[in-house]
């Protein structure tokens, strides 16, 4: 039977003879079904239309880009390192061609998802190469398609690989996570944020929201203790979750300018 995937968000579900009768992610009020309804496809259909890009980001950081866009239309980032290579959030296209790249470039080491909007295959990725798919335990609720492959980590860090590890922001879900790579931007570190920090179109600054496309902002206080837990980490660079949304440099101080001028407007501290 087939495991069929949101249109909308790309989230993969359970094998079924026929589709969900709704999905779980798309109703909840941080997404939404569009006007024309819930909609569904599977992998092997995306197979047949789609392929994936490839663009370097840095020496060891390649962003991976499904076209035509599926879902979200976010990329997943494959970080090398001397201990294996590990792939950051998920797209759902997963076909031979990618798999055959991954595959000479080492394989993968492991998986890790920022939250469940990016969930998409992610079961289908740690299959494949036969590795573990890490997903905080805070949003276990929201997975659509349990299994063995998924490792459900608690707390306020893990590590995955030496000099990367996941830290829970919270914010935008309750296991919210971002990745810190301590060897990224030329040692001077780097933060794999998701949109858990949106980095925002100018690439200066950065956004917090509990709903991007419903508008639904955080409190002030969540803000803050997001932006003071970052700066207890050392990183310069900050890589979102779409095409040309990274800050280069100049990350930390983008991130406390950001959070301040978030804060500053919705306490209604700044005059429109």
């Amino acid at each position: 039977m087939p495991h069929f995937l949101c249109q909308t968000c790309s989230i993969q579900f359970a094998e079924s003879a026929t589709p969900p009768a709704a999905c779980p992610i798309c109703e909840d009020e941080r997404q939404y079904v569009p006007a024309r309804g819930q909609q569904w496809t599977t992998l092997e259909k995306l197979r047949g239309g789609h392929a994936n890009t490839w663009r370097a980001l840095e020496p060891e950081l390649l962003a991976i880009r499904s076209v035509p866009a599926v879902g979200i239309d976010q990329r997943a980032l494959l970080v090398r390192t001397p201990q294996g290579n590990f792939l950051w959030d998920c797209i759902a296209l997963l076909d031979d061609a990618t798999m055959a790249i991954i595959r000479a470039m080492g394989g993968l080491a492991g998986v890790a998802l920022s939250h469940p909007h990016y969930y998409s295959t992610m079961v289908e990725w740690g299959r494949a190469f036969g590795v573990p798919v890490w997903v905080h335990a805070a949003d276990r609720q929201h997975v659509t398609r349990p299994d063995p492959c998924l490792r459900f980590w608690e707390g306020e860090s893990q590590p995955v690989l030496p000099g990367l590890t996941l830290h829970r922001l919270g914010g935008h879900f309750a296991g919210g996570a971002i990745a810190h790579w301590a060897a990224g931007a030329g040692g001077r570190g780097a933060l794999l944020s998701g949109d858990i920090l949106q980095v925002m179109p100018d690439r200066k600054h950065l956004g917090f929201m509990r709903s991007y496309p419903c508008l639904i902002p955080l409190p002030p206080a969540e803000v803050r203790r997001m932006a003071t837990y970052c700066a207890s980490l050392a990183f310069d660079a900050i890589y979102g979750a779409f095409h040309e949304r990274e800050i280069v440099a100049g990350g930390q101080a983008a991130l406390a300018k950001s959070a301040a001028r978030y804060c500053a407007w919705v306490a209604g501290m700044v005059e429109p």
